[in-house]
């Protein structure tokens, strides 16, 4: 079993009145080396905020800029209830589309595997905006490390 001390969390994008507006419309969170994880959970935090909605994928990186990038596949959960969480769905690389409102949780996982056929070690999360309304919200990232202290393989 891993504990909390085993993941890394990190900082994908601070909370903000309009986070998903970035650069003409598309936002990106930090872009992590994943040499030493075996996944990735993205937190996608929509806070306050009606009508905007976004397109979210996973992006491989050839580096921390990034100057190249491929879209991925990976699964998610929407929780809207914390007593009814929605079901694990796994998607292709084009991604899904965020639904309007407030008070949504994404969870978004991406499987290393699934970024090893594009021989990158970066990876980001990255939302392009369909509908452009400002969203209060916030990306935290975990990374599953590839081993454990015990130096035992995590496995799935």
């Amino acid at each position: 079993m891993i504990g909390l001390g085993e993941y890394r969390f990190i900082k994908g994008l601070d909370p903000v009145a309009d986070a998903f507006e970035g650069t003409a419309g598309t936002q990106r969170s930090d872009v992590i080396n994943v040499s030493g994880f075996h996944k990735l959970l993205f937190l996608i935090i929509k806070g306050v905020g009606t009508t905007g909605t976004s397109t979210v994928t996973v992006s491989a990186c050839d580096n921390v800029t990034p100057t190249t990038e491929v879209a991925v596949p990976f699964t998610y959960q929407k929780c809207t209830d914390p007593d009814a969480p929605g079901a694990v769905t796994a998607v292709a690389a084009t991604g899904f589309a965020t639904t309007a409102g407030s008070s949504d949780l994404y969870a978004v996982e991406v499987d290393m595997k699934a970024l090893a056929s594009t021989g990158y070690k970066y990876c980001c999360l990255k939302m392009v905006q369909v509908v452009d309304s400002p969203i209060v919200g916030a990306i935290v990232i975990m990374g599953v490390p590839r081993y454990i202290n015990s130096g035992a393989a995590v496995t799935t």
